[in-house]
């Protein structure tokens, strides 16, 4: 077995860093995850998280970047086998349920935006993201949509603003308050679809 190249190492070690801190940051919160504890948590100095990430901020936009993937993914998974319009909301809903106010994927991402909003450069890197994050939704709902041979009433980056500003609202609120129906985001995905245009 061949010995992994210094890039394949710094790789390995970089990918480890950000699955521990993606879990430290879950579970205890961003704000009381020192890069200390995720350096020990994950078997490493904390010279080995410098190396990586000059700052906690940009292990924190790291992370970041891996619960929009998962979610992404996640979201597109359950609408997979999805055929008609029942049943694209019916696995949206189900979704919804599951991941609309997860208390640490909320609470990451609201500290590390109200804890970082002096830090120039932050700020606008979030916002990329949220680019990033509604361009994906945009194209999944295109997608779903023109499977369903169905046209947008909107343009499908401002149908998943749309979508993105409740969800995020609806999230935050789930968080302190999980008996919070999650049925105005569902109706909004079903208004946009019933206002669709055959193809």
């Amino acid at each position: 077995m061949s010995r992994m190249s210094r890039k394949e190492s710094h790789a390995q070690t970089r990918e480890r860093l950000i699955a521990t801190a993606h879990r430290l940051f879950l579970t205890d919160g961003y704000n009381a995850t020192s890069l200390t504890a995720v350096a020990d948590e994950a078997g490493f100095t904390k010279g080995a998280v410098y190396s990586n990430f000059a700052t906690k901020h940009e292990l924190g936009l790291a992370v970041v970047d891996l619960l929009h993937e998962e979610r992404a993914t996640s979201l597109a998974e359950s609408m997979a086998a999805a055929d008609s319009v029942a049943g694209v909301l019916a696995a949206f809903e189900r979704w919804a349920e599951q991941h609309i106010g997860d208390v640490g994927w909320t609470a990451m991402e609201v500290e590390l935006a109200t804890s970082t909003r002096m830090i120039p450069g932050v700020g606008q890197e979030l916002a990329a993201r949220r680019r990033e994050l509604t361009s994906m939704l945009g194209a999944m709902l295109e997608h779903q949509a023109g499977l369903l041979g169905l046209r947008l009433p909107v343009p499908p980056e401002d149908a998943a603003v749309q979508l993105l500003a409740m969800g995020i609202g609806l999230g935050v609120q789930r968080a302190f308050d999980p008996e919070l129906p999650i049925t105005a985001l569902v109706d909004l995905l079903r208004s946009l679809l019933e206002r669709a245009t055959p193809v």
